[in-house]
């Protein structure tokens, strides 16, 4: 009897198969996806707007993680931030792996990733601001020497 050439894959061939790549304009829809996942819904068409605004600023920048086999998995926006009051930083805007695909490593390269384009852009040090409510990404950011120092209230207002 012949073996089936049909295998699982492991954790690790989906961690060998995965690219990390700037966004493109045809992720829009991907990338609306997950980003209601991370819990801001948004349409494809929204999201499209929002990357052309992003794109050509030089400040900024959108990665994707992508899979051979399941497409675009995952991805971070990082900004560089000229601040009086501190040396030059980057943040973390967003970071969302879909749902099925986290842990298997694709947010550690966008993590990955997002420093070493700030270290290019001359950025001191790196900081994101996490939901108090999301214990997982927190033990996630600390796991990857990030460390808590601010406590804050965040105020918005309609304009």
């Amino acid at each position: 009897m012949r073996e089936s050439s049909l295998k699982m894959m492991t954790p690790n061939d989906k961690k060998k198969e995965l690219k990390i790549r700037r966004a493109k304009s045809r992720d829009a829809a991907r990338l609306a996806d997950l980003s209601g996942q991370l819990g801001y819904p948004t349409t494809a068409a929204q999201m499209r707007e929002r990357l052309r605004g992003i794109k050509p600023a030089f400040q900024h920048a959108v990665f994707v993680a992508e899979s051979a086999s399941d497409g675009v998995i995952g991805w971070l926006h990082v900004s560089k931030e000229p601040l009086l009051e501190v040396d030059l930083r980057a943040e973390v805007n967003g970071l969302v792996v879909a749902d099925g695909q986290r842990s298997l490593g694709a947010g550690a390269r966008l993590l990955a990733t997002a420093e070493e384009w700030a270290r290019k852009h001359g950025c001191k040090n790196m900081s994101v601001r996490s939901n108090v409510i999301r214990d997982r990404a927190h033990r996630f950011y600390e796991r990857h020497g990030y460390e808590h120092y601010k406590t804050q209230k965040s105020f918005r207002k309609p304009l």
